[in-house]
């Protein structure tokens, strides 16, 4: 019995022992970084506010030289306002090819020979927060442009810039692209982006392009301000044809109107969990395949996204409300 506890003991120790030379090593080969950054051009959309306006003050800050591309002129102005003169801005319509050609040459002009050795594909919609029956097809239309036909179009156009400089592409999906249980149309745009993003890295394996994916949890941006969001929720409710507000219920609506409201005011507000992994992904010699950034990423969502199906489904909707008409 002793040698049966012994040999057990020791097989526990020698399993601890090689998880942590593991990620002993791993936080080795991730800590190396790529030379020559202050060479290097990214080129990143969406940075009018968010995740990509502080990735570009905190890449400009760190010497590459960034490209930062804007819905807006304001938006433009006021990042310039706040980087050095390394960075450079343009106006940019990810959902409007017309616009994606413009801003393809202007990077072409900046990055001449050398390439793009960064593309970061950052802009994104959710709104309204709703659920599927409640989505008008125009909003469905729009998300899905923005959030998944934007990045293929925006991404197959600097492609030959990057593999040019066999560099980096960086898309950022969402931990709803790995678990979808609300905001259905922004969960598909998400799990769109996961699945290209896949297929382009085994496509690109031999070219010397590392293609990465960022699966944020809840964070604090423009997309999740809690009075426009919870507006729009309201509006989406209100043009809901009679025969849905009737299957559900107002009951129905104001509980889950609750439960987004909570859920918006529980964002973390801590941005750079986000951008630091971009930064990882776009600096290190070896950046990893997924980064998923925050801690209800980390420790709810992606353990959920493993358990069977059926449980799941019990553990994300067992505080939902009950339709007027369930049955």
């Amino acid at each position: 019995m002793r040698e049966r506890e012994g040999s057990t003991l020791t097989m526990w120790l020698y399993l601890v022992a090689f998880v942590g030379l593991y990620y002993l090593l791993r936080w080795y080969r991730e800590r190396q970084v790529v030379s020559h950054l202050q060479d290097k051009y990214v080129f990143i959309t969406g940075c009018d506010s968010g995740f990509g306006n502080l990735l570009a003050r905190q890449l400009d800050a760190r010497g590459l030289r960034v490209l930062a591309a804007c819905l807006t002129e304001k938006g433009a102005e006021e990042l310039r306002g706040q980087t050095s003169d390394r960075l450079e801005t343009v106006t940019l319509d990810v959902t409007k090819m017309e616009s994606i050609a413009a801003a393809t040459q202007w990077v072409k002009e900046h990055v001449g020979d050398r390439g793009l050795w960064g593309l970061v594909n950052n802009a994104g919609v959710t709104k309204p927060v709703t659920l599927c029956e409640w989505l008008n097809m125009e909003d469905s239309m729009n998300i899905l442009k923005v959030n998944l036909i934007g990045v293929i179009q925006v991404t197959l156009s600097m492609l030959p810039l990057v593999r040019r400089a066999r560099g980096r592409i960086v898309n950022v999906s969402s931990i709803l692209g790995r678990v979808a249980f609300f905001a259905g149309v922004y969960c598909i745009s998400k799990y769109g982006v996961e699945a290209f993003s896949d297929i382009l890295r085994r496509e690109l394996q031999h070219f010397g392009v590392k293609i990465s994916i960022v699966e944020p949890g809840y964070f604090r941006t423009g997309m999740t301000n809690l009075t426009r969001s919870l507006e729009e929720m309201k509006q989406s409710w209100k043009e809901a044809p009679k025969h849905i507000k009737e299957t559900y219920g107002q009951q129905y609506f104001d509980a889950f109107y609750n439960i987004i409201k909570e859920g918006l005011l529980g964002c973390s507000t801590n941005l750079n969990l986000v951008t630091d992994c971009m930064e990882h992904a776009l600096t290190s010699v070896y950046p990893r395949t997924r980064y998923s950034a925050g801690w209800d990423a980390k420790f709810f969502f992606i353990p959920v996204s493993y358990l069977p199906t059926s449980l799941a489904d019990y553990i994300l909707t067992r505080s939902w409300p009950k339709p007027a008409q369930a049955v």
